[in-house]
């Protein structure tokens, strides 16, 4: 593969090995297994939340309303994505982005192991969402900046880097739900909470035995680290302060060009909103619809054919992080055995579980697909489309920033006309019904092309037009707007009965089709204006 000198350059300039996986620095894939495990502990217990909640006391739930569970669901998801704006101030003034990563991944791994001892006393339960909350706040847009750092501004590589590391967040996503999801419907809810911290332990420790890779990235302290040898200032090792937004003709320290590229990312954080609000509704009303309006007990060959697909879906995304996993220990095991070691630990519980849920399953006498089920084909959509999406940003057509925005609000809207049709049978104030489940199917599928259009653009986005002190708290930022969105999100989310009852499931879900399509059409109109102030930047 040819070498990308301007990437190389950038890397030494930063004291990273220029180790390469798939043409990206090999740092890249260890912040992607970090976060894959994050991911894994949060997703897999989002799955299970509002499902608990609604639950009867006779299966191990606490028998709330939907429109409570959903409340408490919009509550602890709007917080999970407000808390970072105070994690990336944290990072940024005191403990730089690897010392909170850190201290976030313990506090998740404690949330996690709170949760699972809700069995005994409910205080508990609520302990473990606080931290989770706090954990977050201080992981999430740390991770995302240090994955920026990665590559200079300007370089063609970065918006197919964030794609990849993308893809490393549905993969925890896809197998946090399928094994959480599963463990928790079938097994007992207390298990998923706790298998999810499990691996969220594990993904702080390959982190933390690999951090001296970084070099001086993430590193906010006139003491750092390069490759195990501390230096006592960073000017000593000879590198200046490399300017990666640099974009020629253009001044970036010109006040009005910081101002210009800020006021793009407050767009760009302002319209997905309007995006969040309509996606998350897979932890919330889709999983309802899910639970109470689809059709999830098959016989015959339909269960057959449910057994053998799911058993695909279950080792084919297996087989693909583990091939990475391959790749990554080719170019570290050397230098990080520990890193590599605690990664290839989880894997092996990882395929033990995922082997034991298809034996399971195949020697079951009923076939009940588990209402969390569906949520992991948006992550299953991720990881086999990911890799495309970024061949096409980086060789086919690239778009500006707005432009993949656009679309990928349309095609969130297009996901829920698609739903919105399935659920036409559904008599008006139906509480249950048994609607075919190929419009879910369907629905994520469109939902997920309009997440790769828009969530690692905007990732991409943040990293290059924000300033490089600011870049923790603008990623603090762009999570907030997923605050707002959830919390708004919920609040409508709960009012699937009264917008059923009143006129139909039908409307309901058409009202969050409406929403991303409108917010499309505007931000085309937008369009020219925001490439302007870009002031250069692809």
């Amino acid at each position: 593969m040819e070498r990308d000198e301007q990437l190389i350059s950038h890397l030494k300039k930063q004291g990273v090995d220029d180790k390469m996986v798939m043409g990206h620095p090999a740092g890249l894939l260890v912040l992607f297994f970090t976060e894959m495990w994050e991911r894994f502990s949060y997703y897999g217990m989002r799955a299970l939340l509002t499902l608990f909640l609604v639950s009867s006391l006779a299966d191990g739930g606490w028998e709330w309303t939907r429109q409570d569970a959903m409340n408490l669901y919009g509550w602890y998801t709007g917080f999970v994505y407000l808390t970072p704006i105070l994690g990336g101030i944290i990072a940024d003034k005191l403990t730089g982005y690897r010392k909170a990563i850190l201290i976030g991944a313990l506090m998740m791994t404690l949330g996690h192991a709170s949760m699972a001892l809700e069995i005994f006393d409910k205080t508990f339960f609520f302990i473990g969402l606080g931290l989770m909350i706090l954990g977050n706040g201080m992981f999430k847009p740390n991770i995302s900046s240090m994955v920026g750092q990665l590559y200079p501004d300007n370089s063609s590589k970065k918006d197919a880097g964030y794609t990849i590391f993308y893809m490393g967040i549905n993969a925890g996503a896809f197998l946090g739900m399928m094994l959480c999801g599963y463990i928790g419907e079938k097994i007992g809810w207390h298990y998923g909470f706790g298998l999810a911290g499990v691996f969220m332990f594990f993904g702080m420790l390959q982190f933390y035995f690999a951090r001296t890779y970084f070099g001086r990235i993430g590193i906010n302290s006139k003491l750092f680290t390069v490759q195990g040898e501390e230096v006592d200032e960073i000017d000593n090792i000879g590198v200046k302060e490399e300017k990666t937004n640099q974009v020629e003709g253009v001044d970036d320290e010109n006040p009005k060009v910081i101002r210009d590229r800020l006021i793009v990312v407050g767009v760009l954080i302002f319209f997905s909103i309007f995006f969040w609000l309509s996606f998350e509704q897979a932890g919330g009303s889709m999983n309802i619809f899910a639970l109470d309006y689809t059709q999830r007990v098959l016989d015959g060959n339909a269960a057959v054919v449910f057994k053998w697909v799911d058993a695909a879906l279950t080792l084919f995304p297996l087989v693909i992080v583990t091939a990475v996993l391959f790749g990554l220990a080719k170019q570290l095991f050397k230098k990080y055995p520990a890193t590599i070691i605690a990664t290839a630990i989880s894997f092996v519980i990882i395929w033990y579980l995922g082997i034991w849920k298809i034996f399971r399953e195949f020697t079951a006498l009923e076939t009940e697909v588990a209402a969390s089920w569906f949520q992991i084909l948006n992550s299953f959509f991720i990881i086999t489309l990911a890799a495309g999406f970024s061949k096409i940003w980086e060789k086919v057509w690239n778009p500006s920033g707005p432009v993949k925005f656009a679309m990928g609000l349309f095609l969130l809207g297009v996901g829920f006309v698609v739903l919105a049709y399935g659920s036409s049978t559904i008599p008006q104030g139906a509480q249950t019904a048994s609607v075919s489940m190929i419009w879910l199917i369907a629905a994520y599928f469109f939902h997920t092309t309009g997440e790769l259009c828009l969530s690692p653009v905007g990732l991409s986005y943040v990293s290059k037009l924000s300033p490089k002190n600011l870049v923790g708290l603008i990623f603090g930022l762009w999570f907030a707007s997923s605050a707002i969105a959830n919390i708004i999100g919920s609040r409508i989310g709960g009012l699937i009965d009264h917008i059923s009852e009143t006129y139909s499931m039908t409307h309901f879900f058409g009202l969050f089709a409406a929403l991303p399509w409108t917010a499309a059409l505007i931000l085309l109109l937008l369009t020219p204006m925001l490439k302007k102030m870009m002031h250069g930047i692809r």
